[in-house]
């Protein structure tokens, strides 16, 4: 099953019925993140979107802070606004 309707409740709660949640890996306690995407609903497992990143960030050596480049970034971004 890939597709099937479900109706929303008078306060806005909906079921994923049983087979879809199986299909899915989803299981009671599990957290979902849920993000809005072109007009769209999209439900994932929060560690699935970690996971993802995690790989998207594996080929960085672990000596590289990503935080760090961002905030050298953003004082060059400000120096150079300023004038200085």
């Amino acid at each position: 099953m890939t597709q099937t309707e479900v109706q929303l409740d008078p306060q806005g709660r909906l079921v994923i019925p049983a087979q879809l949640r199986r299909s899915l890996g989803f299981e009671s306690g599990d957290s979902l993140i849920a993000r809005m995407e072109d007009g769209r609903l999209i439900l994932e497992k929060a560690g699935t979107i970690k996971q993802r990143l995690k790989h998207r960030f594996a080929h960085l050596p672990s000596t590289t802070s990503l935080a760090e480049e961002l905030i050298a970034d953003r004082r060059e971004e400000a120096k150079r606004e300023t004038g200085e």
